[in-house]
């Protein structure tokens, strides 16, 4: 076999790898995070490779031409540059959101971003693949829809599929003693208290639930427990505070997670005031508050506690739950409702990165 042939195969080869590993790093929820980044280099890889076999591209691109380039070639360049971009971006984020080969690398950190990068290049990938079928094909009209179908498949695979994987299909369970217990640390302020909030007490849920990271619950020695409940739970054994829960007196969330969703939405659209067990901070200075974010914001019980409360001269730390980035608008909310307050952002932890967090907190502890 000639050297041409062997470097046509060899590219065949890489792409359809490439493929193929975007394709598994969609599956993170089954993968886990630390196989998920090593695919990802592994694609980069790859690329690299299919680079150098193409790299007459580019110069071709910038030659000038005694003939006008054919539309389908046009489309094919403008294609392979927005897929450029995109891979580009795509790395940033993915360095940008990175918990085990990047972990000191945080500007936005978004996965959301990171993931609708991930469906674009996957998308625009199977479109410059599908060029080229186009280009060589005899029916073009059944290329083009083939093409099209396969594109739709990726941007549902991305957008749709791998979010409710991610949010039904990725369960937890931890050993209670091993995730919460460890090293200790003095806490260095005023009198302190651990305020959250979580669904595990404040859900009607069937026997048979699904202790899922997206719906923020696990199990613990296979007992359920709300996620926000663990960090709570963290925090007290690393500095010997007391908690307390935010609990409903009244009608409790459904257990479906999306019913809660639908609820909590209509909450947050009536500014609804969710009647909750009363919560005395008044002797206390540092009240550390740890919620789930619910549209972008604080549920509403956390807003009954906030407005049943003075918070004159206390500061109140956040650690918002999510699952996506960031503490959404949750801090402006908060400053609004607790008048007086100092309001300090301490950390938005990721749904599966909670219980591998108490690092992150003793760390917090002992630095603050």
């Amino acid at each position: 076999m000639d050297k041409k042939k062997l470097t046509k195969k060899a590219g065949i080869i890489v792409d359809i790898a490439m493929y193929a590993l975007l394709l598994i790093q969609m599956l993170i929820v089954f993968t886990g995070t630390t196989i998920h980044e090593f695919l990802g280099i592994a694609f980069f890889v790859c690329l690299i490779i299919h680079c150098i076999f193409k790299r007459w591209w580019l110069p071709s691109l910038l030659k000038k031409r005694d003939t006008k380039t054919p539309k389908p070639r046009v489309i094919f360049n403008i294609v392979t540059i927005l897929l450029a971009l995109s891979i580009i971006a795509m790395i940033l984020s993915a360095m940008d959101v990175s918990r085990v080969i990047f972990p000191d690398i945080s500007l936005i950190g978004s996965v959301d971003i990171h993931r609708y990068l991930a469906t674009a290049v996957l998308t625009l990938g199977v479109i410059h693949g599908g060029m080229h079928f186009i280009m060589r094909a005899k029916q073009k009209k059944k290329a083009i829809i083939l093409t099209s179908l396969a594109a739709a498949a990726t941007l549902a695979i991305g957008l749709a599929l791998v979010p409710y994987m991610n949010r039904h299909l990725k369960k937890v369970e931890i050993s209670y003693s091993e995730t919460v217990t460890g090293e200790k640390a003095q806490w260095n302020g005023g009198k302190a208290i651990v305020i959250y909030f979580t669904r595990v007490g404040n859900t009607d849920f069937e026997e048979d639930i699904d202790a899922v990271s997206g719906a923020s619950l696990l199990r613990a020695d296979g007992e359920l427990m709300g996620s926000d409940e663990l960090i709570a739970d963290m925090l007290c054994d690393i500095t010997g505070l007391e908690s307390r829960a935010i609990t409903l007196t009244g009608e409790k969330y459904p257990s479906s997670y999306n019913d809660t969703v639908s609820v909590a939405g209509k909450e947050k659209s009536d500014s609804a005031r969710p009647e909750i067990e009363p919560i005395d901070i008044s002797g206390y200075d540092d009240i550390i508050l740890i919620y789930p974010l619910w549209w972008g914001d604080i549920p509403m019980p956390v807003a009954t506690f906030l407005e049943q409360n003075d918070f004159g001269g206390k500061s109140i730390h956040l650690i918002a739950t999510q699952g996506s980035s960031g503490y959404g608008s949750s801090t402006a909310t908060i400053k609004s409702l607790a008048s007086g307050a100092e309001v300090n952002e301490i950390m938005s932890i990721y749904c599966e990165d909670i219980p591998e967090s108490r690092d992150m907190l003793l760390e917090w502890v002992k630095n603050r």
